[in-house]
C-alpha cells in the first residue's frame, strides 16, 4: 500500500476518551433542554412557575445533577485510573438509566426529538461504561 494513503492512527488514552464522551453527552443534554423550549405550554409554563422545577429545592437538585456530567469532563482528566474508573461506572449507570426513564416517559408527537436525544445519550453513557470497565491495568 503507498505510504501516502495510509492515515496515521495515534492510540487515544482512555482518560481522554472518557473526557470527550462526558463532554458530548453534556451538550446533548443542554441541547435538550434547550429544544423542549419549543414545546407547546412550555414557555407559559416557564412564565407561570407551573413546571417541573417549580420550588427552589427541586431546581438546586436539578443543577446538582447536571453538573455532575459537566464536572465528569475534567474529572476524567485528572483523577488516578482506580477513582477515575469508579465514578465514571458509577455516573455512567446512574445517567443511562435516568436518560432510559426520560425517553421512555416522554414519548409523544412533541417529545420525539427530546427521546431521540435520550436515546443518543443512552448510547453515550453506555460508551462510557464501556471504556471505563475495559480500563487496561498497567
Amino acid at each position: 500500500m503507498n505510504n501516502s494513503t495510509k492515515f496515521e492512527d495515534v492510540k487515544i488514552n482512555v482518560k481522554i476518551i472518557l473526557a470527550g464522551l462526558w463532554t458530548s453527552v453534556t451538550l446533548c443534554y443542554l441541547y435538550g433542554d434547550y429544544f423542549e423550549l419549543y414545546t407547546p405550554g412550555k414557555a407559559r409554563g416557564l412564565v407561570e412557575g407551573t413546571n417541573l422545577l417549580d420550588s427552589p429545592p427541586k431546581l438546586l437538585l436539578a443543577s446538582v445533577v447536571l453538573a455532575i456530567p459537566a464536572v465528569m469532563v475534567f474529572l476524567s482528566l485528572i483523577l488516578k485510573p482506580a477513582v477515575n474508573r469508579t465514578l465514571n461506572l458509577i455516573f455512567g449507570v446512574f445517567f443511562t438509566l435516568v436518560m432510559l426513564f426520560i425517553g421512555i416517559t416522554s414519548f409523544s408527537d412533541w417529545y420525539l426529538s427530546y427521546v431521540f436525544l435520550a436515546m443518543v445519550e443512552c448510547v453515550i453513557t453506555i460508551l462510557i461504561i464501556k471504556y471505563a470497565w475495559s480500563w487496561k491495568k498497567e
